[in-house]
């Protein structure tokens, strides 16, 4: 496979964690999808294996949230559940009565997270409360996140086509799923352009 078959195929996070674990990707389980994807690609450019992540994933010992989560808590073994997220909107809303979740906050938020823990910046869950309630409160909406994905597809498409309805930019996306192009509106928006053209 070349990395263009790659990127013109579509893989769904559970198809990628296998391929992973098969040619030997290590803690391929714990990678995100983004990451799994560069780690991928990184083998079939130079056929070297890669960590594509400087996080450090081979955790041990309890999850905070098993330990009881409380704004004085060092963050050691974060988990994206539901009771962690409930602690979040609970403890934003003491900061912020009325706040509302921001679209994609929740993504950057993870991120900012483990930028810092890897630079070595000791947080506690009071810090995340305070970086998850600055995020929902910024302006305008985020910068597009660099990767071709449904979100982003969604994005493009409802930007673009006048008129255009939530239903249709799904369609479109399925239709995009089955294509061997890349999977962003401009692809698809350039072979919709060409297959007219061929029918006329």
């Amino acid at each position: 496979m070349t990395v263009t078959q790659f990127d013109n195929g579509y893989w769904y996070a559970t198809e990628l964690k296998e391929f992973a674990q098969t040619i030997g990707i290590p803690f391929a389980n714990r990678l995100r999808k983004d990451e799994l994807e560069t780690a991928i690609k990184h083998l079939l450019k130079t056929g070297k294996i890669k960590s594509p992540t400087k996080r450090n994933l081979s955790t041990s010992g309890p999850k905070d949230v098993e330990l009881g989560l409380s704004l004085n808590l060092p963050v050691v073994v974060y988990t994206n559940d539901k009771e962690t997220k409930a602690f979040l909107d609970r403890e934003a809303q003491k900061l912020a009565p009325g706040l509302k979740r921001k679209s994609g906050v929740r993504y950057r938020h993870n991120r900012w997270r483990e930028e810092q823990l890897v630079k070595g910046v000791k947080l506690t869950y009071g810090d995340v409360v305070k970086e998850y309630v600055r995020l929902n409160q910024t302006e305008g909406p985020f910068p597009q996140i660099p990767l071709d994905c449904y979100i982003n597809f969604v994005s493009d498409f409802l930007s673009a086509e006048k008129g255009a309805t939530r239903e249709q930019a799904m369609k479109a996306w399925k239709q995009l799923k089955t294509l061997d192009i890349p999977k962003n509106y401009r692809a698809w928006a350039k072979y919709q352009e060409t297959s007219l053209t061929s029918c006329a």
